[in-house]
């Protein structure tokens, strides 16, 4: 049973998503019933996985018994594997809270919602750059329908831009195949690094086979000047799917890393391929997004922007990616995904309490129940980097890691810059959210949280605490998992099955 691990993070949902269309007929009930099964049983199968990956050897499952590169393989290191656990418990989450009433407002929701955790787990274990496009799109189509559920004219607005825009990144994305594929003769990350590293002086197709690549990678990872996509779509979609929306952006920036770190920085025709453009649109997107944020008139948006602000300090680490600078954006991974997610479902609680004047920022009616203005404020202090929540040492961990590299300075700015910034817009914004009322106006009789909506929103709201309460044994992981994730030599070996002293010594065409 330990050989089937690897690919039971992608079966679960998918087996759930078929039995879910199966029985469209057969009422809401079985719907959620089905579907929190699966989300459990996916969070059991990706812990597994993450504690089988925790041993450090790299897990390889290949489907139809195919070997690569000729065949479709999954491969599970510690960086995979602790991604599907962080995806599975997101997925969780929010599936609990759209239970309360979300899910019954248009079709096929928790079919959808099973296929966009196939695409996500899919591309976090994918060895191959043809099936991250296959995942990609998988999570993509699930995203399309997921961001209109609902209906209304901001979705439908919001929709159409994110779909024009990923339409034609997964155009480029083809095109970029095709080029690798025509240069290289293979679409196997591990084979691609193979054949990169005995390339000889004429790489220029290659290189822009790779260019095109990463252009992609920036686009799903919101990277300035293609990010102006993220925060009105996020915005506009529904709380538990926007929560589960967090970790999309994420999906971009850990393949940009594992193809840099595998692939492209240890050749020649392709070493040099992020330096002197990624780290300064990395830190444009941290303070854009943090201007977003000082800017933003509600609640919902000043989430988006803080997703987005997040995404720009993990897209200046593959730039000067280091065992220690990437252990440290893993743990700041972590816990800015689940800050934002925490973020979108509190907006929706705030706004119900607060009748007319919704989750704007404006003077209105205070929402009347103490464990909301508790939980905001943690999830601000988490978000803003401020001690002791988990927020202020994944920042920390950042700045450390980047004191002594030649971007020192600049990064330290622009974060210190950024995260005040943030931390007065959630400040200003939290008291006219919860101070600044208007006399003459009575908080609404909102409709009872539930269950389901408390607990969703208490898990990610103490996600914070937890994380900075368990901070060395997170910590511990993400150093591990850097370490093995720049031990390219390794995983080559453990896909291709070729002995690690001779493999940089191959040569291909």
């Amino acid at each position: 049973m330990t050989a089937h691990a690897p690919i039971l993070p992608i079966l679960i949902p998918f087996a759930a998503a078929l039995v879910l269309m199966a029985g469209t007929g057969r009422g809401l009930a079985f719907q959620r019933g089905v579907g929190l099964a699966a989300a459990l049983a996916g969070i059991a199968a990706a812990a597994w996985l993450t504690l089988l990956a925790d041993r450090g050897e790299i897990l390889v499952y290949a489907l139809g018994d195919w070997p690569a590169p000729f065949g479709i393989v999954l491969a599970a290191d510690r960086l995979a594997a602790g991604m599907t656990l962080l995806t599975a418990l997101l997925a969780a989450v929010s599936l609990l809270h759209a239970g309360h009433g979300f899910d019954a407002r248009g079709r096929h929701f928790h079919a959808l919602f099973q296929l966009q955790i196939v695409g996500l787990q899919g591309a976090f274990l994918t060895g191959d750059l043809f099936n991250l496009f296959v995942f990609f799109e998988v999570m993509l189509l699930a995203s399309y329908a997921l961001l209109a559920h609902g209906g209304g004219l901001a979705r439908t607005r919001a929709g159409l831009a994110y779909v024009v825009l990923n339409l034609a990144g997964s155009a480029l994305f083809l095109i970029a195949l095709g080029m690798l594929y025509g240069t290289l003769g293979t679409l196997n990350l591990a084979d691609v690094a193979l054949r990169l590293n005995g390339l000889g002086d004429d790489f220029a197709p290659v290189r822009l086979a790779a260019a095109l690549l990463v252009a992609v990678f920036a686009l799903k990872a919101a990277l300035l000047p293609l990010s102006f996509w993220l925060p009105m779509s996020y915005a506009a979609a529904g709380a538990p799917v926007a929560a589960l929306f967090a970790i999309m952006t994420k999906v971009g920036i850990v393949a940009l890393l594992r193809v840099q770190v595998v692939a492209f920085a240890p050749a020649a025709a392709t070493a040099d391929l992020l330096a002197g453009w990624l780290m300064p649109l990395a830190l444009a997107t941290v303070l854009f997004a943090a201007l977003g944020a000082l800017a933003a008139g509600r609640l919902r948006e000043l989430a988006a922007w803080l997703v987005l602000g997040s995404a720009g300090a993990l897209l200046a680490v593959p730039a000067l990616a280091g065992v220690d600078l990437t252990a440290a954006a893993l743990y700041y991974l972590v816990q800015s995904t689940l800050a934002g997610a925490a973020f979108f479902l509190l907006a929706e609680r705030i706004a119900e309490r607060r009748g007319n004047a919704s989750d704007a920022f404006q003077p209105g009616p205070a929402p009347a129940a103490p464990w909301l203005a508790l939980g905001f404020l943690v999830a601000a202090v988490t978000a803003a980097g401020l001690p002791p929540f988990s927020g202020f040492i994944g920042k920390l961990m950042l700045l450390e890691a980047f004191r002594g590299t030649p971007a020192a300075t600049m990064v330290w700015t622009v974060l210190l810059l950024a995260g005040f910034l943030v931390m007065a817009s959630l400040a200003r914004n939290g008291s006219r959210l919860f101070w600044d009322r208007k006399t003459d106006l009575a908080a609404p009789a909102a409709p009872a949280a539930g269950w389901r909506r408390g607990t969703a929103i208490a898990l990610l709201v103490a996600a914070g605490p937890l994380l900075a309460l368990f901070a060395r044994p997170v910590a511990d992981y993400t150093a591990r998992a850097a370490a093995q994730l720049h031990a390219p030599k390794a995983y080559i070996a453990a896909v291709l099955g070729k002995d690690t002293r001779s493999i940089w010594r191959q040569r291909r065409p």
